[in-house]
């Protein structure tokens, strides 16, 4: 009977074959092949695909980007929504199994996004299929509640464990996002644990950031990693973080990341090609403005993660189709704003770029620049972050043209100009801090961007001292800095600041704010000078580092090309 069973559901199998219409001549059953081969496709691996973008900064268009290459800059036009749309979608089609996230800076960069306060940006990121966003320390640039709104007109959740309404006097009240999000995929739990800068209101204008407290990461990070291992039983956990290189690989050896698989981060544009491996975690970020995708594969067997690779994918637009519809978008968006956008104010005769810790052709220009409109001025201070893509291509003038789109890319937010009287003794002092917040041994101790950058003073110092003594020579305008002498200086006025702080410098006196802003600056000096030829004047001198420094970073196996 047991027999006669078999061969009648046997028979069953083709005969339902043959009603659907299909060829059964070569069919044959074997029980024991069928059982091997399902074995097989158990044992087969499954790959699971995380992509990540970060500090795009809103730039919608294939631009030029530098590498370091055999100890040189070289250059090549990457990014554009449109050309990283059409990667998305072709490794979609690759693995199903794919998930994509941005953490951070996606709505503050570019003169489309400060002409729209964002809005611009809502239906190209949302186009973009992200699954997943951080909010970055740019988000808060249009205040709170713009900031809710931008990111709540996104499709996709969001994810920050350390951004707390403000109730009252700076406590903290509920979150404002999720502090997690679950992937579910091919069986298996991914958990994304969401951390953003939590020196926001230290770092940028106070008024941005009003309504919101923040705190730093290790206030609930063993809290919230224990419920993705222990209560939600996820088998990978990933920090998406906004908080620096530095920071994360501080984070990444803080034992409360114990349980963390990678830290994919974002801030500070840096390139990490191969993942730093830390104590409790691995560190990666993909560089800025749309030039790279980092991917992170996950290996799957038998249901376990066995394996995980890491590259950086170079966003090549020149040999990329870009999808139509966010091309489409993108000219859209920006068809109110062409003329504007396009204009050209000025030429430089070498490439613009911002890459260098210490010193660089975008900040020389733009103190050239104040120094021109203020001749009067001993010291004139330009802050030091790598905001901005480079420009190197020129026209038909031979030349490399500066756009106002540009301008917006140097400074998205367009400040009036602050004068200030302070010491001697002040400026010593500041130089330290300053330094310290670059170079600092201990990495939880570095403070976002690159040596403040200036013209008038020049200074020597070691990057790598001891804290409080890097500094050893000051001159301004040729002669030995005078402690108790006090002297003039022009920076940009910060949104919020109490009067008597200017670039960082506490107790100013005779604070006064101009009439002219940034851009008026920076057009009427391009205007009148053009072409420029903004080359790094060793204002800065390292005795222990390169004036090509391209990282902060130290201690690590990372290099930044």
């Amino acid at each position: 009977m047991s027999n006669r069973r078999d061969f009648l559901k046997k028979m069953g199998v083709v005969t339902s074959l043959s009603a659907l219409g299909m060829p059964t001549l070569s069919f044959s059953f074997d029980e024991k092949k069928q059982n091997s081969l399902s074995e097989k496709k158990t044992a087969q691996s499954t790959k699971i695909s995380i992509f990540q973008t970060t500090d795009v900064h809103c730039q919608v268009h294939p631009h030029d980007e530098l590498f370091w290459e055999d100890n040189k800059a070289v250059f090549r036009k990457t990014g554009g929504y449109a050309y990283i749309k059409t990667l998305f979608d072709n490794w979609r089609k690759e693995n199903p199994n794919s998930f994509f996230i941005d953490t951070g800076d996606m709505f503050q960069g570019s003169e489309l996004s400060s002409k729209t306060t964002g809005q611009a940006m809502i239906p190209i990121l949302n186009a973009m299929g992200y699954n997943l966003y951080l909010p970055g320390n740019w988000e808060v640039v249009y205040g709170k509640q713009n900031m809710q709104h931008l990111l709540g007109s996104l499709n996709a959740p969001k994810v920050c464990a350390n951004m707390y309404h403000d109730i009252g006097g700076g406590q903290k009240g509920e979150l404002i996002f999720p502090p997690y999000y679950i992937w579910y995929v091919a069986g298996l739990k991914i958990g994304f644990l969401g951390y953003t800068d939590h020196l926001v209101p230290l770092r940028q204008s106070p008024n941005y950031s009003k309504g919101i407290v923040y705190t730093k990461p290790e206030e609930n990070l063993k809290h919230y990693v224990n419920t993705l291992r222990e209560q939600e039983k996820c088998d990978f956990v990933a920090i998406l973080a906004h908080l620096g290189l530095s920071q994360q690989i501080a984070l990444a050896n803080n034992p409360d990341c114990d349980g963390v698989d990678y830290i994919m981060g974002g801030d500070t544009h840096e390139r990490v090609r191969e993942p730093i491996v830390c104590k409790y975690a691995k560190v990666v970020e993909p560089g800025a403005f749309g030039s790279f995708v980092g991917r992170l594969d996950l290996i799957v067997e038998n249901g376990k993660i066995v394996d995980t690779k890491y590259e950086l994918i170079e966003v090549e637009s020149p040999k990329i189709k870009p999808e139509p519809k966010v091309e489409k978008l993108v000219e859209e968006a920006e068809e109110k704003f062409k003329k504007d956008l396009r204009e050209i104010i000025g030429y430089s005769t070498i490439p613009l770029y911002r890459y260098f810790v210490i010193e660089n052709p975008i900040d020389t220009m733009i103190l050239n620049a104040l120094a021109w409109n203020f001749p009067e001025i001993d010291i004139v201070l330009s802050n030091g972050f790598r905001f901005c893509p480079p420009l190197a291509t020129k026209d038909h003038t031979g030349n490399i043209p500066i756009t106002s789109s540009y301008l917006f890319d140097m400074f998205p937010v367009d400040s009036n100009a602050k004068t200030a009287k302070v010491t001697g003794a002040q400026i010593k002092n500041w130089l330290e801090i300053e330094l310290n917040n670059v170079f600092a041994k201990n990495a939880q101790e570095r403070f976002g961007g690159w040596v403040v950058k200036f013209k008038g003073m020049k200074v020597k110092f070691y990057a790598f001292g001891e804290k409080g003594k890097r500094v050893q020579e000051i001159t301004i305008k040729g002669k030995p800095i005078d402690l108790q002498k006090t002297y003039s200086i022009v920076a940009c006025e910060r949104d919020g600041d109490p009067d008597e702080i200017l670039c960082r410098i506490k107790g100013v006196s005779e604070p006064r704010i101009l009439p002219k802003t940034l851009h008026q600056i920076m057009r009427d000096y391009l205007k009148k000078n053009s072409p420029v030829t903004p080359k790094p004047e060793k204002n800065a001198i390292a005795f222990d580092a390169p004036e090509t420094l391209l990282t902060q970073v130290t201690g690590v196996d990372y290099t930044f090309r």
